[in-house]
């Protein structure tokens, strides 16, 4: 059983715990996610299972899209709900307030990870430093903002409540976006819900709840869904026999990265431009 299967996550669950629920359904230990989830979140959960676990880097770097409902005038050390509570303040904003911060967040920006976080800092998990007391200097990432849109607006108890739609490149937090939102209007914010919508091209449409898959009313993904994306080129016995074996060959190609096949149209690997030398390239998944 090779190939992908998407899971309409549901709230309270972990991302490793629907892994652990896959993989006992489906008696099978090599399964991989492509991107967490907090327990808090619904939606689009990637499980890439058997041989296709050897793409679970190339699934969790596709653009993710999210639905996102945040209240401002609260403050929780987690960035959402499910936190502690830090304070709270009146916030009243305009619509076209809201609209305007929204844009300016459109494009690349540094983000600094949330202590809430599984990211390590000197091999330790950042969550236990908050757990512990401990300081730590937060790290930034490069994350890009690809759209950001505004879908609902309502002013409750003199706190504004809005939901919005982004897509978002890898390693991007949206407790931290909401974060960071809320900051630039002046004021404190939480995320109060998050469902993932979309993960390359894998639609929530698509995917299949718990209860479906238990009762066996699902569909696996074969591993060609993941390299259709990818420019193909057959090759002959003799670069087939090289590909095998993981060499470095010349790089006779326009794009890359590229999928070298057969002359049986079987996949042998994903070539990309090799770093130390550009007139060659290098083998990065072998299939």
């Amino acid at each position: 059983m090779d190939g992908l299967l998407i899971v309409n996550k549901e709230k309270g669950y972990t991302s490793r715990d629907i892994v652990n629920i896959i993989s006992k359904k489906l008696n099978i230990k090599k399964i991989g996610h492509t991107g967490t989830l907090d327990p808090l979140a619904t939606g689009v959960l990637v499980l890439c299972i058997g041989k296709a676990t050897t793409f679970v880097e190339i699934v969790t770097c596709l653009e993710k899209e999210y639905i996102a409902s945040i209240t401002l005038g609260m403050q929780t050390d987690t960035f959402d709900i499910d936190g502690n509570v830090l304070r709270e303040e009146n916030a009243i904003f305009s619509k076209k307030e809201i609209e305007e911060v929204l844009k300016s967040f459109i494009g690349e920006y540094m983000q600094e990870v949330p202590i809430y976080s599984a990211v390590k800092v000197d091999g330790k998990k950042l969550y236990e430093y908050a757990r512990n007391n401990e300081k730590v200097v937060l790290p930034k990432r490069k994350v890009n903002i690809y759209s950001l849109e505004l879908l609902e607006y309502e002013i409750v108890n003199n706190k504004t409540t809005f939901k919005i739609k982004t897509k978002v490149s890898k390693g991007t937090y949206i407790r931290s976006l909401v974060n960071d939102i809320a900051h630039k209007l002046g004021t404190i914010g939480i995320m109060t819900g998050l469902e993932r919508t979309k993960q390359g091209t894998f639609y929530i449409e698509d995917s299949y709840s718990l209860e479906e898959i238990k009762n066996d009313n699902y569909k696996i993904i074969g591993i060609s869904k993941i390299l259709d994306k990818y420019p193909k080129v057959e090759v002959d016995s003799y670069l087939e026999k090289k590909i095998k074996n993981g060499n470095i060959l010349e790089n006779r190609y326009d794009i890359l990265p590229l999928l070298f096949v057969n002359k049986n149209n079987i996949p042998l690997a994903l070539y990309k431009e090799y770093e130390k030398d550009k007139t060659k390239i290098k083998p990065f998944k072998m299939l």
